[in-house]
């Protein structure tokens, strides 16, 4: 295909999902090589089954979970959050960084105790943590359920 060719519609759709599906590969095999997730039980499931469930969640196609993509979950988890807790939440899984959650920070957040979500982080927290354990587990729940919730 030329490179200076401009596609319209449902091509375009389709090559950018197909790239966001590249990215997302390319980002499981680094898990898959990583050292620190070697132990990692189902591991290439588990890798396939958090792209699947970020896809579902990336409202606007742009491959992060904005403020409504995790307005949708937590719906769908049965739990939802003022706009507040979900700020909260998104920036305790990006460390602060970002007002989005990219795919790297969504399948670290998925790989559970080598998270920054499940890190204890002092008396303070506790709070914070609890609600933050409580989605994440409803969450990798929803994510491996036959047929999705």
């Amino acid at each position: 295909m030329p490179v200076n060719q401009k596609f319209q519609g449902g091509k375009a759709f389709g090559l950018l999902k197909a790239q966001q599906r590249e990215r997302c590969e390319e980002i499981n095999k680094e898990y898959m090589e990583d050292q620190k997730y070697r132990d990692e039980e189902d591991l290439p499931e588990k890798l396939d089954s958090f792209k699947n469930k970020y896809a579902e969640f990336d409202l606007n196609d742009q491959g992060e979970i904005d403020m409504m993509g995790m307005k949708r979950m937590m719906e769908k988890l049965g739990v939802p959050k003022t706009h507040l807790e979900m700020k909260k939440m998104i920036s305790e899984v990006t460390e602060g960084i970002s007002d989005s959650i990219n795919y790297r920070d969504f399948v670290k957040m998925m790989l559970g105790k080598r998270s920054a979500v499940l890190k204890l982080r002092g008396l303070g927290r506790q709070m914070m943590r609890s609600s933050l354990v409580t989605w994440h587990q409803r969450l990798i729940a929803m994510v491996f359920m036959v047929g999705g919730a």
